[in-house]
């Protein structure tokens, strides 16, 4: 479950399902030993651009559809496109999802009758907001993730400004270089072209070889 967008979480799937996919084998074991492998990303962030909340892919041909082997599938759960006025349903993983975003106050006695199983997790809930040593930690949580959030995106905009910059100054060294070649093109001497582009004498000389 990811609950910030931390980026390129389609290739971190691929990777992931890779690694538990290719785990299976031992040495010396056989390729018909691999079981299917079903990888389920539950997000808190809109990250596909259609409107589904529940997105599954498989490996198939791109015109016919055909499936070229059935033991990859990636599920994708988007809870923002939860849509407010979906009815919990009789039990299955639609009233998780409704649980997992917050459900409205017209949803959550349905759940409860409808899904035993979440109402420990909902008693967990009420719990946490009353005992203040768990609600201490659940928040110290909580914070530490906000934290995570803003520490990546802050560095990634560091890293980016970082590369400008870099980008930037090699550019006009790459600049005064040609400029610099081009005045060597018209014979003039190293003094003078030195005192226009602020290049010594010896790296001028270095651009005639």
């Amino acid at each position: 479950m990811q609950l910030f967008n931390k980026y390129d979480i389609e290739k971190r799937t691929l990777f992931y399902w890779s690694k538990r996919y290719a785990s299976q084998l031992s040495e010396g074991d056989k390729y018909p030993e691999l079981k299917k492998c079903v990888t389920i990303n539950i997000l808190n962030y809109s990250f596909l651009k259609n409107d589904q909340y529940h997105n599954v892919f498989h490996l198939r041909e791109d015109r016919t559809g055909i499936a070229l082997i059935d033991d990859i599938e990636v599920h994708f759960l988007e809870l923002p496109k939860l849509d407010e006025r979906i009815v919990p349903s009789e039990g299955g993983l639609i009233n998780w999802l409704l649980f997992l975003k917050g459900a409205n106050t017209s949803q959550w006695e349905v759940l409860k009758m409808n899904e035993p199983s979440l109402e420990k997790a909902m008693d967990t809930l009420q719990y946490l907001s009353q005992d203040s040593d768990a609600r201490r930690l659940y928040e110290a949580r909580q914070k530490y993730l906000h934290d995570e959030a803003s520490m990546m995106e802050s560095a990634m905009k560091a890293g980016m400004k970082a590369g400008m910059e870099a980008g930037l100054e090699e550019g006009m060294k790459a600049g005064i270089r040609e400029v610099a070649e081009n005045m060597l093109s018209l014979n003039l001497d190293l003094a003078t072209i030195s005192k226009a582009t602020g290049l010594t004498e010896q790296e001028i000389d270095n651009l005639k070889k």
